[in-house]
């Protein structure tokens, strides 16, 4: 948003920083201060301080993990997946991360728009191809779907968390659309 625009973050309450938990306020204040301002999903979430808890220690679980699957890899799934659900807020917040992670300031677009003609690798597609499937017809994954990931090198925890994250980001893409949540202007700019 440009410095002047009064536009709401979410159609629901966001609590004034001052009226925060202390435990959220310390969070949302070493986000500020890492990244030099405060991205809106920190403030919406605020709104309900036991499932901010939950919600990010879950992310946290998620796309801060050590593992076989790169944190570039995790950001393609969510961009990926957020682009599929029409979730403005998590294509537009989560590409600027993928651009930082992958260090290319073109695969965000790329994944957004059409992932299967991005500039990405075969094992990468059918990371997607699978990721966007469980977020979309989670009922129809069967024993294919983990021999073709297999066939790329992927192992049963690497399969786990690409199914994690995609079911993850379905979820808070709901939650973002149904809250009007608005992508910070810094996100636009970030990586390119």
């Amino acid at each position: 948003m440009p410095q002047n625009d009064t536009r709401p973050v979410s159609r629901f309450t966001v609590p004034a920083l001052a009226d925060m938990p202390d435990d959220i306020r310390e969070r949302i204040l070493a986000v500020q201060e890492k990244s030099g301002f405060i991205p809106n999903v920190f403030l919406t979430l605020a709104h309900r301080p036991d499932e901010f808890r939950a919600f990010f220690a879950y992310h946290d679980a998620l796309m801060d993990k050590p593992g076989a699957l790169t944190k570039a890899e995790r950001e393609m799934i969510v961009v990926a997946t957020s682009s599929i659900n029409q979730c403005q807020y998590c294509v537009v917040a989560h590409g600027a991360i993928l651009r930082i992670r992958a260090k290319d300031p073109l695969i965000a677009d790329q994944v957004a728009t059409n992932y299967r003609k991005a500039d990405l690798s075969d094992r990468q597609k059918a990371m997607l191809d699978f990721a966007v499937k469980v977020s979309q017809t989670a009922h129809l994954v069967g024993e294919s779907d983990f021999e073709a990931l297999a066939g790329h090198g992927f192992s049963e925890d690497d399969i786990w968390d690409m199914a994690a994250i995609s079911a993850f980001f379905g979820m808070s893409n709901r939650l973002a659309n149904v809250t009007s949540l608005r992508p910070n202007a810094e996100f636009y700019s970030m990586g390119r």
